[in-house]
């Protein structure tokens, strides 16, 4: 089942966010039952080769993957969606004019902007028809981070724009953006905020988190686990 599916059925996802190559994390998270991955290529490299590599051997495990791109960037976009994954995270998106180009970026005409083609690994080398190719694109995914004061003021729109599935606050940039340290009550008040008004225009919430605690805590429809962060705190407490 595609995560757009799942998340249209009200299930709860559970990812892990990772940075190339990181073949293992991949097949580890397909086997212990996580919904998708998140591959991170605006803090990691972004090469497509590789990138293309991961994608296939999370298929090989029956796991989604998620790419979060370094920009909002049309090529980018293409080419990743091209590559098979079930969706994007775009950062820094600070209004919804900026929202709606991401919208359509992602998505073919007459929704969208995107470049068609079925003889990529998206249409599975040319073996789909343009129509189910067409027809699977729809369930692209689409998120917006909001990680500026800017973005937080303009949250609401940003969300209801039609076409942006979810939203994730980035607290890092977040803090940086608005003069406070890292986990400040002012990063806590204003993605409570974001989510609040997420909620009310009927869009998905994504959230980063450190930890199975912080994750079974955490109000959210895509809990992402920050891998790296886990794994560094399990090796400290050896």
């Amino acid at each position: 089942m595609k995560l757009k599916e799942k998340l249209r059925s009200g299930a709860r996802l559970r990812g892990g966010i990772l940075r190339l190559p990181a073949e293992m994390l991949v097949e580890l998270s397909g086997i212990a039952g996580l919904d998708y991955v998140l591959v991170d290529c605006e803090h990691g490299p972004d090469d497509l080769v590789p990138l293309q590599q991961h994608l296939a051997l999370a298929r090989a495990h029956d796991v989604p993957v998620l790419v979060r791109v370094g920009r909002a960037d049309p090529n980018q976009v293409l080419r990743v969606l091209d590559l098979g994954a079930e969706g994007v995270v775009v950062p820094h998106v600070e209004s919804a004019r900026e929202a709606a180009e991401v919208v359509r970026s992602a998505h073919y005409p007459p929704r969208g902007e995107r470049g068609f083609a079925t003889y990529s690994r998206a249409g599975r080398y040319g073996a789909v028809s343009a129509s189910e190719h067409l027809r699977a694109a729809e369930d692209v995914l689409v998120f917006a981070m909001v990680e500026t004061a800017e973005g937080v003021a303009n949250a609401a729109a940003i969300a209801a724009v039609d076409g942006i599935d979810g939203v994730w606050v980035g607290p890092a940039d977040l803090a940086v953006s608005l003069g406070v340290p890292p986990g400040d009550e002012a990063v806590h008040r204003a993605k409570a905020e974001v989510h609040r008004q997420a909620r009310e225009a009927g869009t998905a919430v994504m959230s980063i988190v450190s930890s199975a605690e912080a994750g079974a805590a955490e109000d959210a429809d895509f809990v992402v686990y920050n891998l790296a962060h886990i794994l560094l705190n399990t090796f400290r407490e050896l």
